[in-house]
Order: structure tokens, then sequence, then C-alpha cells
């Protein structure tokens, strides 16, 4: 390898370091919104508002849901190596009980940089007490639904969960939810 070779990619794995750490640093904090309340944070609610302005159908999926997980902007990047990185509020049967990050490392062929929503829905007490215990991920078998109008009506759960993703802006050539693994931080009583 020439040396101006190996410069252009220490180069370019650290402007897609940066540009991932970004991502993990800059935005929403849950935490710092007011909790409680059943409707959840502006962001969270907006998160909602937007994905059922695309889709009414998804209505079903928060009327008989045990539970679910809201993550307003996921933000992920990659050239080769990348990663995602999302802060979400986790809701049982509609009420608020704490917040969840969202964390991937990816490897293989991809390219760029994306922001999404995602809604993962838990069919059951026991899906939801594994996320909340912190015994989920989301592996292989798993995929996402992309919200478009009436693309609930043919959606189900696989293993106990329903996952929606509705992009906000940016192009990457690679969507997987693959491998996300998730924290769960109980709300302060």
């Amino acid at each position: 390898m020439t040396q101006a070779f190996r410069s252009t990619v220490w180069i370019l794995l650290y402007a897609l370091t940066l540009s991932i750490s970004s991502f993990a640093t800059a935005g929403w904090d849950p935490r710092s919104e007011p909790t409680g309340q059943s409707e959840g944070s502006s962001k969270a609610s907006s998160t909602v508002a937007r994905m059922k302005a695309k889709d009414p159908g998804m209505q079903i999926f928060f009327d008989k849901a045990y539970g679910y997980a809201i993550f307003p902007t996921v933000g992920k990047a990659g050239m080769g190596i990348g990663g995602a990185y999302g802060e979400g509020e986790v809701y049982r049967q509609g009420a608020f009980i704490g917040t969840a990050t969202l964390t991937q490392l990816t490897v293989g062929f991809q390219f760029g940089g994306q922001a999404y929503s995602e809604i993962i829905f838990f069919k059951d007490k026991k899906t939801l007490d594994d996320f909340t215990e912190g015994n989920f991920e989301l592996g292989a078998q798993a995929s996402a639904i992309a919200v478009t109008a009436g693309v609930s009506a043919d959606a189900d759960y696989s293993n106990g969960v329903a996952v929606f993703t509705l992009p906000k802006k940016g192009l990457m050539y690679e969507a997987t939810i693959s491998g996300q693994k998730f924290s769960f931080e109980a709300a302060q009583k």
C-alpha cells in the first residue's frame, strides 16, 4: 500500500468515527423531557403522530400491544464498519415506564449515513419483560417494516415483536435492524 492510500483510508475512518460519535452525543436526551404522562415527550409524541399520519392503521398496534418503545431518531453511519445509536422511551399499556438506548455495530458492505425513527411493539408481558431486563436483541431473523400507507394492515408480530421504521433523512446503502442491542433504565418513581 502506498502512503497516500493509507492516509486516505485513515482520514475516511476518522471521518466515519466522527459521524458516528456525533449521532451518539447530539440531539435528544429523553431524561430532560417531562415524564409520567401516557402521551410521552414531545419528540416521542411527534414520532407517533408522523407514523400514524403515514399509516393510520398503526393505531391497532398502539391499542393492542402490551408495550412499545419509541426511538424518535436513530442515527446510522457506515463505510465497511458502521454503527447506529438512538435514545427512546418505553411504555407499558400506554404508561411511560422508562428510557432505552439502542446501539448497533455492523460490518460488511455499507456506505453512507441515515436518520430514521423506530417503534418496537411488544405483543405480551414476557417480551416486554425480556426487553426491560436486558435480555433482548434484534437478531438476524428480525426485520423492520418501513411505514407507508396501509402497510400495517399486513404487518404481524415475529417472536413477540413488530418493528416499524420511518426514514427521516440521509441515504444508506445497507439498511438492517439485526444486531440491535438495547439497554433500559426504569423511570424514577
